[in-house]
């Protein structure tokens, strides 16, 4: 066989030696020019590019693998080196996945480099209850070339559980009804208190009012004239006979939905009489009449099958059973912990935990509630007196809910196949200088809060305690901010580089993906982020018809600078929001430099785009199908270009065409399809289509059918003959998005 032209010329030392010197010439232009791209596209992009531009290390050769093996009938005296225990029970698995951790730091220890072989820790099947969580520390790590891994051991399903089991049940009468009642001894020593419970792997619900459905705010008593928006209340009155002053109403507190968030305030008192409710924590924001709430948490609300009610005095945990379910022979959970897993580097030193893999665990039973004196305030410290009731939320994406899987310091590491279930937090959190870890074919569901977070809401100087170039794919992450409605799907805080890739997200109360934490125009990190192939939907709706009870969401929703950011072939449909802001792609304050091309939105309540306001963005070969109110909105006129709107095909039942500040022209459409499928005459905001191009938008754009194949069912792509394609319309990929077949396995 010839030997390739380009090897034959580099096995002579001096072609090697002369193709030496160009090679280190062009890499030292590459790096100048990345210098230069960084000035224009701001630091976020820097490392990136000169990372691709520097030869990778060559991996150190690694030793002979490892196995250790965890199992619940296991010893932790014993070797961890045989998958289940011998005969006579000298020897076998490891009883806890940390003595595993720790039997890996002793085998790095004991190789005289620090550097253990590749390390697998194979984790049987069954439940293991956390005492504490699990931790891992730069001690614990492994390298390129010998990565350490815990596994689920063959199809086995291992669950690190935060919660502790409740045992004991027996039959008991309350106000007349047939319930069960377990003794919980360390919640009348005010030892341990929760708010969730699952009964077989399923949760119950905290004794609640209404029991479906919700309440309205009727009156605001205390509310002066002129107060600002932003200031929470102690109080409301509610409509006759909604609310009662039972008598352990003050063991209960109320949820109350505002603007885009909730806020839970514990009881005080309930005067009847006057249909006052008065609370021991503020509401997050002025609250307004119509605001939906419910009740949770007296005894006296217990009265529909699969809820429950805790006495903390008494130490009595109460249970109404749901068809069916034998509590003699129930597993009943509740929370112990807030994480079960910790990773702890120290970015800030330059130490991180790196090169681990976690593959089929299911990590559960966590959560986590304001703690006594918690504030989440961000003004607390500047103001003299401080106020009276400390605040019962946050004021945006439940944003100070920790991960049951928390990482600072983090490089290099997967989650892949890994279940994080029934849950009182977010299930996984990549926070402080977390960068180039994978999370890949995982689910999150059952979640009190929200799925994924990646990055801070703080902005970091130093890059190494920056968050960034984390990947999740593949994942389904679903049923979520069922305690804090105002959980995101997967958030992005001030974090670049990152990619979100073929998952699936739908069934929240407010946003699938958020990305971003700057409002406005100052510095942000939240750049070069990749958004692709994701169906996202049932946002703020879920599938069940529940909602919508909080506004101002999006099936995406951007804040900030977002130079090199891409929302590309995405599916998003079925958002409802409340009183306003059930949109598909919502570009919030100050979204800067975004291109959003490629994908499909239909059925949203407020619109398929909206750009609050923000500059220099593109949205390109979009298809916005059936918003409800409309299609299109801009909500601010400045003294730059919007965005520009461009190749999109918007096509509606009802509904406006466009909403908004438009009488300036700091925007532009052009080349787009529009049609009104009733037949209604298209109207530009206040112009017909003549009026509207002599404004000098929508050059070349047509008012015609589009000729979707069936959108009766959902199906919108194009037939041969659709005008859109020769304006240039390039068809959808919309078969491919969500997670890919085998991705999860």
């Amino acid at each position: 066989m010839n030997t390739p032209a380009f090897i034959r010329i580099g096995s002579h030392n001096g072609a090697a030696n002369c193709l030496g010197r160009l090679a280190r010439r062009l890499l030292a232009r590459a790096s100048i020019a990345c210098a230069c791209l960084a000035t224009l596209f701001g630091l976020a992009l820097l490392p990136q590019l000169l990372s691709a531009s520097q030869p990778a290390a060559p991996a150190r050769p690694s030793a002979k693998p490892r196995v250790f093996y965890v199992a619940t009938n296991g010893n932790d005296a014993w070797t961890g080196s045989l998958p289940a225990p011998n005969r006579n029970l000298t020897d076998g698995p490891f009883l806890t996945v940390g003595r595993a951790v720790s039997a890996v730091r002793e085998l790095k220890r004991h190789s005289g480099v620090g550097v253990a072989p590749p390390v697998t820790a194979f984790i049987r099947g069954g439940t293991y209850f956390l005492s504490e969580p699990v931790v891992f520390t730069p001690a614990d790590s492994g390298t390129a070339g010998s990565p350490i891994t815990y596994q689920a051991f063959e199809k086995e399903t291992p669950v690190l559980s935060g919660g502790r089991l409740v045992t004991g049940w027996k039959p008991a009468t309350i106000q007349g009804r047939q319930v069960w009642a377990a003794e919980v001894p360390e919640a009348a020593a005010g030892k341990w208190f929760f708010h969730q419970l699952w009964v077989n792997g399923q949760r119950a619900v905290r004794a609640r009012h209404p029991n479906r459905g919700y309440l309205a705010v009727a009156e605001l008593p205390d509310v002066q004239p002129n107060a600002a928006w932003s200031q929470g209340l102690t109080s409301f009155r509610f409509a006759a006979g909604d609310v009662r002053a039972w008598p352990t109403v003050t063991n209960a507190e109320v949820c109350v939905m505002n603007r885009w968030v909730e806020s839970r305030l514990p009881v005080v008192e309930v005067d009847e009489s006057n249909r006052l409710v008065r609370f021991g924590k503020r509401s997050v924001f002025k609250l307004d009449p119509g605001d939906l709430y419910y009740v949770e948490h007296a005894l006296e609300l217990l009265d529909a099958p699969g809820e429950w009610y805790l006495d903390r005095a008494a130490g009595t945990l109460y249970y109404l059973p749901r068809p069916g379910e034998d509590m003699a022979r129930a597993e009943v959970v509740a929370p112990v912990l807030t994480q079960a897993v910790r990773l702890e580097g120290a970015p800030e030193q330059g130490s991180f935990v790196e090169h681990l893999a976690f593959r089929g665990l299911t990590f559960a039973h966590t959560e986590w509630y304001f703690s006594s004196g918690f504030d989440t305030d961000k003004q607390k410290a500047e103001v003299s007196p401080p106020p009276a009731a400390a605040v019962g939320g946050f004021a945006q994406a439940a944003v100070g809910v920790p991960g049951a899987v928390r990482g600072d310091g983090v490089r290099q590491c997967a989650f892949e196949q890994c279940r994080f279930l029934h849950l009182g937090t977010y299930g996984l959190e990549l926070a402080r200088g977390c960068q180039r870890n994978r999370v890949s074919g995982c689910e999150l569901a059952d979640l009190g809060a929200g799925g994924i977070k990646l990055g801070e809401t703080a902005i970091r100087d130093r890059w190494e305690e920056v968050s960034r170039e984390n990947e999740v794919s593949d994942c389904h992450v679903h049923d979520g901010g069922l305690m804090f409605h105002s959980a995101i799907g997967v958030w992005i805080g001030q974090s670049p580089g990152n990619r979100l890739l073929h998952n699936h997200i739908h069934d929240f109360y407010y946003t699938g993906i958020s990305v971003g934490w700057t409002w406005g125009y100052g510095r942000a990190l939240a750049t070069n982020t990749i958004v692709e192939f994701n169906h996202v939907h049932h946002i703020g709706r879920r599938a069940d018809g529940d909602g919508p009870i909080l506004s101002d969401m999006g099936g995406i929703y951007t804040l900030g600078l977002h130079a090199g950011s891409v929302i590309r072939n995405n599916l998003w449909h079925d958002c409802a929001g409340l009183r306003y802001g059930g949109w598909g792609i919502y570009f919030d304050e100050g979204t800067t430099g975004i291109l959003a091309e490629n994908n499909l939105v239909y059925r949203t309540t407020h619109g398929g785009f909206h750009q609050h306001y923000g500059k220099e963005n593109l949205v390109r070969n979009n298809v916005f199908v059936d918003a409800r109110d409309h299609q299109i909105q801009r909500s601010r006129a400045e003294n730059h270009r919007s965005f520009t709107f461009e190749r999109n095909i918007v096509y509606w039942h009802q509904g406006k065409l466009i909403e908004g500040s438009l009488d300036d022209t700091n925007y532009l459409f052009r080349a787009n399809v529009y049609w009104n499928a009733k037949g209604q005459p298209v109207r530009f905001a206040k112009w017909s289509l003549a009026e509207w191009q002599q404004r000098g938008q929508d050059s070349g754009s047509v008012v015609a059918d589009p000729q979707f194949v069936n959108p009766a069912l959902d199906n919108y792509a194009l037939r041969g003959r659709s005008p859109a394609l020769r304006l240039g319309f390039e068809p959808l990929s919309i078969k491919r998005v969500g997670v890919r077949p085998g991705a999860n396995k």
